[in-house]
Formats: structure tokens, C-alpha cells, sequence
């Protein structure tokens, strides 16, 4: 948690993107979804006295640019993708911390399941 106790947050949920991660050949020849959830952490109050986007990360364009990186080079590890994620989410100077959860619902897994999902959090170095 950052200084000061702030606590604001904005979430995405379900950002939906075709790639081709995997360990396995198939995965890299055939992809399938991956489903992301985000959670930012930062400080909405200089956006909301502006009533200014700029004062804030515009949720579109991060949408955007969080499916650009699932369906951007393909890595063998989900744990790997997910920090790209992190990472891009944290280039927006006003983000504090972010969660991500990414989800792999086709994974190669023998028996029945519903999801398959890595969480990782990270905070502005």
C-alpha cells in the first residue's frame, strides 16, 4: 500500500485477448483466449477536482494496451505474461500498484476444470 493510505482503485475486468502462450507446441501453433483482470491502485482525487482525463489513466487505451500484450510474443509461462502485463500497467506514471490476474481458461489440464488463473501484485519500484 502506498503512503498516506490511499486507496483508490480502478479495475477492468474480463479484457479478453487471443495468444499463443504455452509450454506445449499445440498452444504455440493453435493459441487460444487469455482473460485478464486488472487492478489499479493510485490517487483519483487531482482527476476528480480537474474532471480531466489527464489526470488519470485512461481506462480505454490501458484496455488496449493490456490485450495488445496478450496477443503480442509468445512466452512459455502465464507467470511471465502476467508480469509483462504488470509492467505495462505501471508505465502509466499515476499507477501506484497494480493486481493482475490472468486467466487461461483453455489450458492443457486432463481433467474437469473451469479456470485456470495466476495473480501477481506489484508496486512502483
Amino acid at each position: 500500500m502506498a503512503g498516506g493510505g490511499m486507496s483508490d482503485r480502478i479495475t477492468l475486468t474480463g479484457l479478453r485477448g487471443y495468444g499463443y502462450h504455452g509450454v506445449y507446441a499445440d498452444e504455440k501453433r493453435e493459441g487460444q483466449e487469455f482473460v485478464v483482470d486488472v487492478e489499479l491502485r493510485l490517487d483519483t482525487r487531482p482527476a476528480a477536482a480537474s474532471d480531466d482525463v489527464a489526470d488519470t489513466v485512461h481506462y480505454g487505451e490501458l484496455a488496449e494496451q493490456v490485450v495488445a500484450v496478450v496477443e503480442g510474443d509468445p512466452v512459455d509461462l502465464v507467470e511471465t505474461l502476467a508480469q509483462r502485463i504488470a509492467d505495462t500497467v505501471l508505465a502509466h506514471e499515476r499507477v501506484e500498484s497494480v493486481v493482475v490476474t490472468l486467466h487461461k481458461p483453455g489450458a492443457p489440464i486432463t481433467v474437469p476444470f473451469t479456470d485456470v488463473a495466476v495473480t501477481i501484485e506489484r508496486t512502483r519500484a
